[in-house]
């Protein structure tokens, strides 16, 4: 089968690791577009990442939209809508256009009204686990009138990719969902870790849970879920602001996700990315020495 060729909307981590998938893959053709390029503080990571794996960064939606077939949409939630907004213009009825920004499902419909605007496919495509190290074959869960078409194309390619309905937002829901559980515990190890290593009690906690939750290493979960906090914990809080405004759409106080978003927003603001790698801290206590130092 011949390779697609591939267009991403918004050339963050995500878009990065996916298309460096693709190209291991065996697909050559992949651009994208991100308006965020040539400014000061994101446009160095982009074009870096850009030029690393030889994947060029075309000047305009219209561009992209000629260069590919397959456009994902990669960009942050509180820019999805806009992004297809721009996008959809220069779309025609070849094209599919896939969504994988975590929003609500009421917003993913909305996005999906856009898209077939403009006669183009469209895909929702739920991101179940984080993108590294998995890539392009991170699972999602797939719905839109084009999943089926999109799924047949991009499978042989190693994407692991299930659709769970031709309708709109069951797999928004199903990943905003599982976000209350994933994201709160995030928040909730972050703020346990943060109590309880003042007076040396955080390696017992740890013991204490593997009592009641026996197979999980706790520690382990607690350098990498705080690790996650730290570096996405601004994208996290949008996210679960998100989840806390579906939740009251269905009548549902979001009284944890609130919270967590609360948390989450909590540790953005401190900056500790900054004091991080790329990769970000590989122990929480790298974390919480950090914290220490800035409040």
């Amino acid at each position: 089968m011949s390779a697609p060729a591939l267009g991403f909307v918004g050339f963050g981590e995500a878009a990065f690791h996916i298309a460096k998938g693709f190209k291991t893959a065996g697909i050559g053709c992949i651009c994208a577009f991100d308006i965020n390029r040539d400014t000061p503080e994101l446009g160095k990571t982009i074009r870096r990442r850009a030029k690393e794996e030889q994947i060029p960064l075309v000047d305009s939606s219209n561009e992209l939209a000629a260069s590919a077939g397959i456009l994902f949409s990669t960009v942050t939630c509180t820019r999805a809508k806009e992004a297809a907004e721009q996008t959809a213009p220069f779309l025609k009825p070849h094209h599919i256009y896939v969504d994988l920004n975590s929003v609500s499902p009421s917003l993913k419909q909305e996005i999906e009204h856009v898209i077939h605007s403009s006669g183009a496919g469209f895909v929702e495509a739920a991101v179940m686990s984080p993108v590294p190290p998995h890539g392009h074959r991170v699972p999602m869960l797939l719905g839109g009138n084009a999943a089926r078409r999109f799924a047949g194309r991009m499978e042989p390619f190693g994407m692991r990719l299930e659709v769970v309905s031709e309708k709109v937002g069951t797999a928004a829901a199903t990943k905003m969902f599982r976000s209350i559980i994933v994201k709160g515990l995030e928040a909730l190890m972050l703020e346990s870790v943060l109590a309880a290593s003042p007076y040396g009690a955080d390696e017992r906690v740890f013991a204490s849970l593997a009592d009641s939750f026996p197979g999980i290493d706790w520690k382990r979960l607690a350098d990498y879920m705080v690790g996650r906090v730290v570096l996405h914990g601004e994208r996290r809080a949008h996210e679960m602001e998100e989840v806390a405004e579906t939740l009251r759409s269905l009548g549902i106080e979001p009284i944890m996700s609130e919270a967590a978003a609360r948390r989450q927003e909590w540790c953005a603001k401190l900056g500790i990315a900054s004091e991080f790698g790329a990769d970000g801290p590989k122990t929480y206590r790298e974390v919480l020495e950090v914290i220490g130092r800035l409040t």
